[in-house]
């Protein structure tokens, strides 16, 4: 289960955490640049009805590709030039503003056309939205608890007892250099004074099939205590106040006919998760191996 961030749209967002949409540009929602003509009208069905010369960043596109507005948006979407084109080859996104598009602020992020190319940081506010604003909220696994018992900078060097990694490389990842930042855990019997190394620093293999070369194939170490929507990741350690800023990183997925599922990395992040404090209790999940 994942959080369904694709369900979210930018009014939902801005609501949560009060950002004034007006002030934002067409590029700052990275997913724009990607859309062509009849992939915006798609995404947004009611700009079907509208006069292209009503909305200036789709009049200035109709113009620059040679296209003569006539009538509405919808009686254009067959010219092969607005199919074939990108809006953010033709026009600069920079220049309009968000909402002069009208209903954009209400179309989920997974009705645009290559939603999935776009990272966190281009779609406004979202790397700042509280998790508990998203869709789904996954259940975390309570299998394996402890707590954090000390937090550690990167003048620790070769941390061989991890229980940070992938699912590619297994959860028992050590971390055999010079600068290995980590918070020490404790529990019960052999779980005291095991590592979770920070993915700020360790990277390890990750995803398969075709996009696992995503990123080079790499993403932060960590552990999925909440399941395989997003892996959690140590990020920030601060000795001074025995806190360790944790972090959520996401992949993308596909199924491609003929091929059958395949991943990328979790690479998308980081956005903000759970700051820790020495003492307090953690959620590993499965797997339990100790090394």
């Amino acid at each position: 289960m994942d959080f369904s961030i694709e369900q979210l749209n930018l009014s939902t967002i801005s609501q949560a955490l009060g950002i004034n949409l007006n002030s934002l540009k067409l590029s700052d929602f990275g997913v724009i640049e990607k859309q062509t003509i009849p992939t915006l009208v798609k995404a947004i069905p009611t700009l079907k009805n509208k006069s292209p010369v009503s909305i200036k960043a789709i009049y200035d596109t109709f113009i620059q590709l040679g296209v003569a507005p006539q009538g509405t948006i919808g009686n254009s979407l067959n010219n092969p030039k607005l199919r074939r084109v990108q809006l953010g080859e033709v026009v600069d996104l920079s220049k309009y503003q968000l909402t002069s598009i009208p209903g954009i602020q209400n179309a989920s992020i997974n009705k645009f056309a290559n939603w999935q190319d776009i990272v966190i940081r281009e779609v406004p506010g979202l790397r700042d939205l509280p998790f508990s604003e998203f869709p789904s909220v996954p259940q975390p696994d309570l299998s394996f608890i402890g707590k954090v018992d000390l937090v550690l900078r990167d003048i620790e060097a070769n941390r061989e007892r991890s229980i940070s990694g992938s699912y590619q490389q297994g959860f028992n990842v050590p971390c055999i250099q010079s600068n290995c930042a980590h918070a020490e855990m404790s529990g019960a019997g052999r779980t005291t004074g095991v590592q979770w190394i920070s993915g700020k620093i360790q990277k390890v293999k990750g995803g398969f099939g075709i996009l696992k070369a995503v990123n080079g194939g790499k993403e932060p170490t960590g552990r999925h205590p909440f399941g395989s929507g997003f892996k959690q990741v140590v990020w920030d350690i601060d000795e001074s106040t025995g806190a360790m800023q944790t972090t959520m990183f996401f992949r993308f997925c596909k199924t491609i006919p003929f091929v059958g599922r395949t991943c990328t990395p979790y690479f998308i992040g980081p956005v903000p998760f759970i700051t820790y404090h020495e003492k307090d209790p953690i959620i590993f999940g499965n797997p339990s191996t100790i090394p």
